[in-house]
């Protein structure tokens, strides 16, 4: 239909190709230019309709649906059938997935505005690792796919990742199917050994003019590949320990993977790395002399309150100004030790931990404001025993730089 893979074609070469006939034929839609993009066409909202034939469509509960424009139709078609409907967050910068939440006896113009990328923003509530999706279904774009069911995204890698997420979370399972909506010139033969292990197959294609059933038996992926290389000769986006800092909830998954007892050390990762805390790490020895008159277990703390600091630091000890994080929702059986080890896993230590278990909750201290909102990106979607934590900026320094803080005695 306009687009031919040519031998030897990398994947990026497919991109092109599909890119630039969809602008060069005037197939391209808004936003403009698609380089770069899951592109928008014409004709996508009428391809996006069609789902509503899918048995397997009519029978999901909750689909999840990537926020790429030329999928607005399939969310619309998700809350118009009154589904629950997820929508990952961009670039999975503060979590995994949005709730789509529309306002009650929303109208049809309600509900397509809430199907769009503003609409997500504006009436969404997040879910994190301990939300319990169980994803029927999932809608992914694509820049280019074969009736095979093998697809080539962007090239972020994003939908991979967020599909092994939600393998590692128990959110799909084997035999969930995955549906994506392309133009029909954007169907094309795809050479095999372009894919990898960790490339995500779809088993139905939509377009303006056809259902593809595509009856694909390549398997997908079975969960975080944290061994691979950080990007791929094709600059497919795979997990580094430069991607931890960029992506919290992974940063989340993996602690709680290696919790498990799995083996979670990157590729570009020494293995003495994963277990050796940051520079500013709490000084351990004089911590323990610090909370012995006040508890003499980790046990014993729960309930009460401790302050923990670091004794090497000569700021405790002078003006106390600092930034204070606070961390809540904290379950009333962690103990203070896994708190501590969360955030040395998290390099996110503050230079003072005021535990006051009782309340369910924590206050870090840093040293300065662009450390402390370095620790709650870190932070974000970190869960113990079960809840997900919640962790901000101390609600009196939300717009301050730093305030005075209250010593402890």
């Amino acid at each position: 239909a306009g687009v031919r893979s040519p031998a030897g074609a990398s994947k990026q070469d497919v991109r092109e190709r599909v890119w630039d006939h969809l602008e060069a034929s005037g197939l391209a839609a808004f936003p403009r230019p698609v380089h770069g993009r899951i592109p928008n066409f014409e004709g996508s909202h009428q391809a996006c309709g069609s789902i509503r034939e899918l048995e397997v469509f009519r029978k999901a509960n909750e689909i999840k649906v990537d926020p790429d424009k030329p999928l607005e139709g399939v969310r619309l078609a998700a809350l118009q059938a009154r589904k629950t409907l997820l929508v990952p967050t961009p670039r999975l910068r503060t979590g995994l997935f949005n709730k789509i939440v529309p306002p009650p006896g929303a109208t049809k113009e309600m509900l397509q505005i809430c199907a769009t990328s503003q609409g997500v923003k504006d009436f969404s509530v997040p879910i994190g690792l301990d939300g319990k999706a169980r994803v029927d279904l999932v809608v992914v774009g694509s820049v280019a796919v074969s009736e095979k069911g093998w697809r080539i995204g962007k090239g972020e890698g994003y939908a991979d990742m967020e599909y092994a997420m939600m393998v590692s979370m128990g959110a799909v399972q084997e035999d969930t199917p995955v549906i994506t909506i392309v133009h029909d010139c954007q169907v094309l033969d795809i050479a095999e050994e372009l894919l990898d292990d960790h490339d995500l197959t779809v088993d139905y294609i939509l377009t303006p003019t056809r259902t593809i059933k595509t009856n694909c038996k390549r398997l997908k992926p079975r969960g975080i590949m944290w061994h691979k290389a950080s990007y791929s000769a094709t600059g497919d986006l795979r997990v580094s320990y430069e991607m931890l800092g960029k992506i919290p909830i992974l940063k989340s998954l993996r602690y709680r993977e290696k919790q498990a007892g799995k083996d979670v050390i990157l590729k570009d990762e020494h293995p003495d790395v994963a277990n050796t805390a940051k520079p500013m790490a709490l000084n351990e020895k004089a911590m323990a002399e610090n909370t012995r008159p006040q508890a003499a277990t980790d046990s014993a703390q729960i309930g009460q309150q401790c302050v923990e600091s670091n004794s090497l630091s000569p700021r405790l000890e002078g003006s106390g100004t600092f930034t204070t994080v606070y961390v809540g929702n904290i379950p009333p059986s962690t103990r203070v030790s896994e708190l501590k080890h969360a955030l040395r896993e998290f390099h996110a230590t503050p230079l003072r931990l005021n535990w006051q278990g009782a309340q369910h909750r924590a206050f870090l201290d840093y040293k300065d404001k662009a450390t402390a909102a370095s620790a709650v990106s870190s932070l974000q979607g970190l869960s113990l025993g079960g809840k997900t934590l919640r962790v901000e900026l101390a609600k009196n320094q939300r717009n301050k730089g730093q305030v005075e803080i209250n010593r402890q005695k």
